[in-house]
């Protein structure tokens, strides 16, 4: 299929207009449009959860999630990887981002970058890709050869492949191990990606993210339990999560993250076994840390 050809590229219809239309009649046509975005993606639920399912136990055991793509694809795959990290308790070399033309691309255009697949093959072998790690392969068209060549690579370093475009069908999709194809149809705003199929992949990408992440056991009930307290305001915030997560005041939750030596999960399993430091490591070790399996193994040896 030719690029113009792609239903990414061609005209919107409904917003041949927006150019005439007053500030609140253009932007409740885009408001409009974003609804489609979210219904698009509701029915890729079913392989969001099939991807997630298949990626967290390779992070869970040592895996990295690395995102992979190019232009506005690329930096949303760089944003999601950088804000996990601070979340979650992740370090850099757990997931990361890698984008055609690589850091200069964040801020400019490198133009012929996303045209190479000799590019991607170096960016991808530079981090020693293994098959433990998730690649999360994006592009809206499902067709930009730096990202093709990124997902083909992977996997024939048998690492799992994620493909998120906006194209049925596309190279892209036909590709990957799990293809995730949000269908948003024609942008507002004609071949503008960053709009709808931008918004659509910030919304899976949120998705697969925090599932791997609630999977992995980085997630207590609904709260980050990850948190260093490494200075005040940290420190606040971890006695915060632990008197949430275990119903107790303040004063408990800081006695307990004293003897468990500042760890927050650790605090957490303590309280709600109402055991020694020794058992609720012990419980942890057993669950890989997970705290929810770890209550919930503590309460059937009851």
């Amino acid at each position: 299929m030719q690029f113009d050809d792609l239903l990414t590229e061609q005209r919107n219809h409904r917003s041949t207009h927006i150019d005439r239309e007053s500030t609140l009649e253009m932007v409740a046509t885009i408001n409009r449009e974003d609804h489609r975005v979210a219904r698009a993606v509701q029915k890729e639920l079913p392989q969001i959860a099939a991807a997630i399912d298949a990626a967290y136990p390779k992070f869970d055991q040592g895996g990295r999630l690395i995102y992979i793509g190019a232009g506005t694809s690329g930096r949303l795959g760089v944003i999601d990887a950088t804000e996990l990290q601070p979340t979650y308790g992740l370090t850099a070399e757990q997931t990361f981002g890698l984008i055609a033309g690589g850091a200069d691309a964040l801020t400019h255009t490198v133009q012929s970058a996303e045209d190479s697949p000799e590019l991607a093959h170096d960016d991808l072998a530079a981090v020693n890709l293994t098959a433990q790690d998730v690649v999360v392969a994006s592009a809206a068209s499902g067709q930009t050869p730096y990202t093709l060549a990124a997902l083909d690579y992977a996997q024939k370093q048998g690492a799992l492949g994620i493909g998120f475009s906006c194209i049925e069908g596309s190279p892209l999709a036909e590709l990957a191990d799990y293809p995730i194809t949000p269908v948003v149809g024609p942008e507002i705003i004609t071949g503008a990606t960053l709009l709808k199929a931008g918004t659509a992949e910030k919304m899976v990408l949120n998705m697969l993210s925090t599932g791997i992440m609630v999977k992995s056991g980085k997630v207590y009930q609904n709260l980050m339990i990850n948190v260093v307290p490494t200075n005040g305001k940290t420190f606040e915030r971890a006695k915060k999560i632990i008197a949430e997560a275990t119903q107790t005041s303040m004063i408990a939750a800081e006695r307990a993250l004293d003897r468990a030596g500042n760890n927050v999960p650790l605090a957490i399993v303590l309280i709600e076994t109402k055991g020694t430091i020794a058992e609720a490591k012990s419980l942890l070790a057993a669950t890989g840390g997970h705290v929810s399996q770890a209550v919930k193994l503590n309460d059937d040896q009851q």
